[in-house]
């Protein structure tokens, strides 16, 4: 029986991690947990559950928790703040730590558990985009293993099971689309933080669908996948494929081109992550290619999703860049997503503040990502703070 501690447990990540838990008993048991706010949820879960120590991320949100599972006996460590969830990565006896926390805050914890010699499913991509440099040479010295998590690069771990060394020409991203795949580039002009939750495939968080939206989240994933595979840039391509059944796909040197499908459900890449290399019988609905339909493919716009060309300048660029890339854009969509900067904003943010990053050094240390991080935030807030309100505020009623 494998032992996993989770982090950002209430989270999409978390929940399905934790009911392929609950499927599974005699194969995973949860050692510890981290939540953000949710007290509640966290509570029903902690009872379940039963892990040996947990924590919250809100500190404010302690003595809630405290009260909230008060009666039960034994009583789980208890702790809060990032300090509380680095604890809960590095603890005891877990084997895996499941990195579901996200935006750049899953740096910290998921160094943590590395350090302490854990193996990681990694759903959070920006381990890789921001710390890649750092991350890399720890998961090498501590002789840990690396699984990806999410979809697209669990489908191509998947398909590059057999493939020899050498055997890889070309990794092939598919891609939703997102939320205005069938708009012009004309209409993104009057784009609504409505109109960019309403994402044709799937329900998410809110910052992911932004990102999916922007095609910022496939723009990420090029360079974590970069740092995942050893793949260089030129050998990674985007492709949209609305249906979203074809979670990635790659061609190897000889033309032959393999693809992972399925229904889009992110429990399989958990499940592949926490049990490889075994495959485990499950109960979930099985793929129809009847029902599926159509399968179709097309290039990405590059006048509509700028974000993908910022993505792969700042990937080439290496050292902080893709820190502060990835930066820019959290606090970017943070404030489109409190309707203080229009939608278009969002490429133009980020691209200027890479634009203005002052010094980026080439082999960083993890004192400069987290520096290049605050700085790549805080040079966005100045910037929609001083540019004119016609410019990049939205109108006030």
């Amino acid at each position: 029986m494998k032992a996993i501690s989770l982090l950002g447990s209430t989270g999409s990540i978390g929940t399905q991690t934790l009911d392929i838990v609950a499927q599974s008993p005699d194969r995973f048991r949860i050692v510890g947990m981290a939540a953000g706010r949710n007290v509640d949820l966290f509570a029903q879960q902690i009872r379940q559950f039963r892990p040996q120590i947990v924590a919250i991320c809100d500190e404010s949100k302690l003595s809630d928790l405290r009260s909230a599972i008060a009666d039960l006996d034994p009583q789980p460590i208890i702790l809060a703040g990032e300090s509380g969830v680095v604890e809960v990565a590095k603890y005891g006896d877990a084997e895996a730590v499941v990195t579901g926390i996200v935006g750049c805050a899953g740096l910290l914890p998921t160094i943590a558990a590395i350090q302490a010699g854990k193996d990681i499913a990694l759903a959070n991509k920006e381990t890789l985009i921001a710390g890649g440099p750092v991350v890399l040479p720890l998961v090498q010295k501590h002789n840990v293993k690396l699984f990806p998590a999410d979809s697209e690069h669990s489908a191509i771990f998947q398909c590059l099971q057999g493939v020899p060394v050498g055997g890889l020409r070309k990794i092939i991203l598919t891609a939703s689309g997102g939320s205005f795949r069938d708009w012009d580039v004309e209409q993104l002009a009057n784009v609504t933080v409505a109109d960019a939750l309403k994402h044709p495939n799937w329900s998410m968080g809110r910052k992911i669908t932004v990102d999916s939206a922007t095609l910022m989240n496939k723009g990420l994933e090029v360079i974590e996948a970069h740092y995942l595979f050893g793949v260089g840039y030129d050998d990674i391509e985007i492709v949209i494929h609305p249906q979203s059944i074809i979670h990635s796909l790659i061609e190897l040197q000889d033309t032959s081109v393999l693809a992972q499908l399925g229904w889009a459900d992110m429990r399989l890449p958990l499940l592949y992550a926490l049990s490889y290399p075994d495959r485990i019988p499950t109960a979930w609905e099985r793929l129809d290619l009847v029902k599926a339909g159509s399968l179709t493919f097309r290039a990405p716009d590059h006048q509509k999703y700028p974000c993908m060309r910022l993505a792969y300048a700042a990937g080439r660029a290496g050292g902080c860049l893709p820190a502060v890339l990835n930066a820019a854009n959290e606090q970017a969509v943070a404030l489109f997503l409190e309707e203080k900067i229009r939608f278009l904003d969002i490429p133009r943010l980020i691209e200027d503040t890479c634009d203005r990053y002052p010094s980026n050094r080439q082999t960083p240390s993890l004192e400069d990502i987290i520096a290049a991080d605050q700085w790549a935030r805080q040079d966005v807030l100045t910037a929609s703070q001083t540019l004119s309100q016609r410019e990049y505020f939205l109108a006030k009623p």
